[in-house]
């Protein structure tokens, strides 16, 4: 069974395209106008071993936000449909990723049942901009959406850091690392579902 998504979204601010393969080589083709997002975006992919195309245009001559957020719904609408009936696989994912001196742990639990929680981030975040193009405010309004969108519960926490650039990567690196095993193939599930219900919500 194919487990692909391709979303499109078109409004007056932005035009979004995903595409994902979740059993895919951790192949990216990433633009969206926002420098700084497409690296995080392409990490996300690599370390998920996700196929992921991400194309989007925006008003981001106005501000990120409204590409960033749209590109971020875009993808868990992408993500909730490649998943499809979750049949088979892991469920739950975690990791702990560094990046020199900046440390996240992402959880997931791929159960129909959306909800974010991101704690921890230093509060130089709140008014920091990489690269002169991203906001890492955004952030939370990045994991937020991706969660709800994807149906998934996701909880991103930093427990130390001092670079946002550096706490925002390990955030993403880790949030990928967490996807790709909740969603990797369980043979032990022998095509089952992790779940005393026998289903998991969608």
């Amino acid at each position: 069974m194919s487990r692909t998504g391709r979303v499109e979204r078109v409004t007056k601010e932005s035009s979004v395209l995903v595409e994902i393969d979740l059993d895919g080589t951790g192949r990216t083709e990433v633009a969206t106008g926002v420098p700084f997002y497409d690296h995080m975006l392409d990490a996300l992919g690599k370390h998920a071993s996700f196929d992921l195309v991400v194309r989007a245009t925006g008003d981001v001559e106005i501000d990120a936000h409204h590409t960033v957020e749209d590109v971020a719904i875009v993808l868990g609408q992408a993500l909730r449909q490649a998943l499809g009936d979750k049949s088979g696989i892991r469920r739950f994912g975690d990791a702990w990723i560094p990046m020199d001196e900046a440390l996240a742990q992402a959880v997931v639990d791929v159960s129909g049942r959306p909800y974010c929680v991101h704690t921890g981030e230093p509060e130089v975040m709140t008014g920091f901009v990489v690269g002169n193009n991203y906001p890492t405010v955004l952030n939370r309004h990045v994991f937020e959406s991706i969660a709800f969108h994807a149906g998934i519960a996701l909880h991103v926490r930093v427990t130390g850091g001092r670079d946002p650039h550096h706490i925002t990567e390990a955030e993403y690196k880790a949030i990928a690392r967490a996807l790709r095993a909740a969603t990797e193939p369980d043979a032990r599930l022998n095509g089952g579902t992790a779940s005393t219900k026998g289903v998991l919500e969608t």
